[in-house]
């Protein structure tokens, strides 16, 4: 079955890449992705604000690793739908042999992926793996046929482990990942946090609709997740905090959105 079968995109239930996508300005969702988005807005209006600034926060970590850190292989885990500025277009123009592989399990991002997702530079690879990140093991042994994970490896968790099952798993998730690769890759991870109690209201709603819940964790539990790595300057924090560009600073308010950067000694 191609994985851009219609049998396998349910168009019935909502889903967050889908959704995620609407609160950032695409077209790639359905009417039950823009109902639920448009309701989310009312639960929190800083959504969308989250979608735009974890984004931004991307464009700044991967341009800081392709060009300060010197890596050339990515491995963006939960990629969702292309947008603007993808990790492979940022990392790409900063570094034109830089490998790219993009994991998602989702049929509608599949899709988007093989048509959308392909190398900025005749040097550089980019392609994708089809898989749940909560197959660590699969996803590890289909990267290693196109990265070389002897070498640094940048492991990126952009605002998707909310999904996983449970606190452990998530440690289990990012933990498998990161002992596969070598000394000196990186982790880049953020995500939603429940400092903000719209956001957390927003989050039981959203699981009330039949799309994978998504459980916002206490800053704790996010940073634990970079135990016993380096964290990168500023260090753990909020994501519209992490190296703004002159531009943005003092202009862009804390959200209910944490990460950081970290090296793997």
């Amino acid at each position: 079955m191609a994985i851009d079968d219609p049998a396998q995109i349910r168009t019935d239930i909502p889903h967050s890449a889908r959704i995620w996508n609407f609160w950032m300005g695409g077209k790639d969702n359905y009417e039950v992705d823009r109902a639920v988005g448009e309701a989310s807005l009312q639960i929190d209006p800083d959504i969308a604000t989250m979608a735009v600034q974890s984004r931004q926060f991307l464009i700044r970590a991967v341009r800081h690793l392709a060009g300060e850190a010197g890596i050339r292989q990515f491995l963006d885990i939960g990629t969702g739908l292309p947008t603007m500025q993808n990790t492979h277009e940022v990392a790409q123009s900063v570094a034109p042999d830089a490998k790219v592989v993009y994991v998602d399990h989702d049929p509608l991002v599949l899709a988007h992926a093989r048509a959308l997702l392909t190398s900025t530079t005749p040097e550089g690879v980019t392609t994708y793996v089809n898989a749940d990140f909560h197959e660590p093991e699969k996803i590890i042994a289909e990267a290693e046929a196109i990265l070389d994970l002897q070498e640094p490896v940048a492991v990126m968790f952009m605002g998707v482990l909310g999904h996983a099952r449970s606190y452990e798993d998530m440690l289990r998730i990012v933990r498998t990942v990161l002992a596969a690769v070598s000394s000196g890759s990186y982790l880049v991870l953020w995500d939603g946090t429940d400092d903000s109690q719209p956001y957390v209201d927003l989050c039981a709603e959203y699981a009330k609709t039949g799309g994978t819940p998504y459980y916002p964790r206490t800053r704790a539990e996010i940073a634990a997740a970079f135990d016993g790595l380096e964290l990168v300057e500023p260090g753990f924090t909020c994501i519209t905090q992490w190296l703004p560009d002159s531009r943005e600073v003092g202009r862009t308010a804390e959200i209910a959105a944490y990460g950081g950067v970290a090296r793997k000694p």
